[in-house]
């Protein structure tokens, strides 16, 4: 049995809230109801942090010759277990006879559910209605969605200014949110993009790549040729979402 799922379901203007126990989607194993144009987050991974509130926009068609209520799409994984979140669906535009093209959207609050660490990677996408003959259909779609914990970077780049041809050196810090303590931690070893803009220029280039220490630190060296802006990007992986720090600019005299 998986764990509970909590949604909240629009219908004509009026919520109604229900629980639903998990089961893995065994391919219409009830039928009734057949599923396409699923969409989930623009195809995008879903990235969490500690604290807000993040909302996945999703969509679907619904084709069924029964009278159907709270249809939805949601993230499972093999063993039937879901990944808590609310849900929120639009009431059917009608595209023809039993057929209904549904917008939904998925909200993760990591302040309030009790998200776990190893809920971060892939997640397989099912669609499920339930009919008000009390029977229900659920499908696997085929498709995957990273879930991803938020990552965060800082610079320092000095000195400021700095005389051309001298050195600087540019710091940082990546961390990661931790989603069983809702606070960010360390995240070493990570390999990191050190990005320049020269002054009056619209786009960073790489400069080289530097891996973070075990605390997740970050430091090298480079020298001073122009006055522009440093910045550190990590590209993410999947079970950590892409950051980019702020720029820091120094002033090459």
């Amino acid at each position: 049995m998986g764990k509970q799922v909590w949604r909240a379901v629009v219908a004509g203007g009026a919520a109604a809230a229900f629980a639903a126990v998990a089961a893995a989607p065994a391919g219409a194993a009830e039928g009734g109801a057949s599923f396409s144009r699923v969409q989930v987050n623009g195809g995008r991974p879903i990235v969490i942090g500690t604290t807000n509130e993040v909302m996945a926009p999703a969509s679907f068609r619904m084709t069924t010759t029964k009278q159907g209520k709270w249809p939805a799409v949601f993230l499972y994984r093999s063993g039937g277990d879901r990944l808590w979140h609310a849900i929120e669906t639009d009431d059917c535009v009608k595209v023809g006879p039993g057929v209904c093209d549904i917008t939904e959207r998925m909200y993760f609050q990591p302040s309030e559910y009790d998200m776990r660490n190893s809920e971060a990677g892939a997640w397989k996408v099912g669609a499920e209605v339930y009919f008000k003959d009390g029977s229900g259909d659920s499908d696997d779609k085929g498709m995957t969605v990273h879930v991803q914990r938020n990552s965060r970077l800082t610079v320092n780049a000095s000195p400021e200014p700095v005389a051309k041809g001298r050195t600087i050196t540019v710091t940082g810090k990546v961390t990661r949110a931790n989603w069983e303590t809702r606070k960010y931690a360390a995240y070493g070893g990570r390999h990191v993009s050190l990005q320049f803009k020269p002054s009056g220029s619209a786009s960073y280039s790489t400069v080289k790549k530097v891996y973070a220490d075990g605390s997740g630190n970050l430091k090298t060296t480079v020298k001073a040729s122009k006055t522009g802006t440093w910045r550190w990007v990590y590209y993410g992986n999947t079970t950590t979402g892409a950051s980019k720090s702020s720029g820091d600019n120094v002033v090459v005299k």
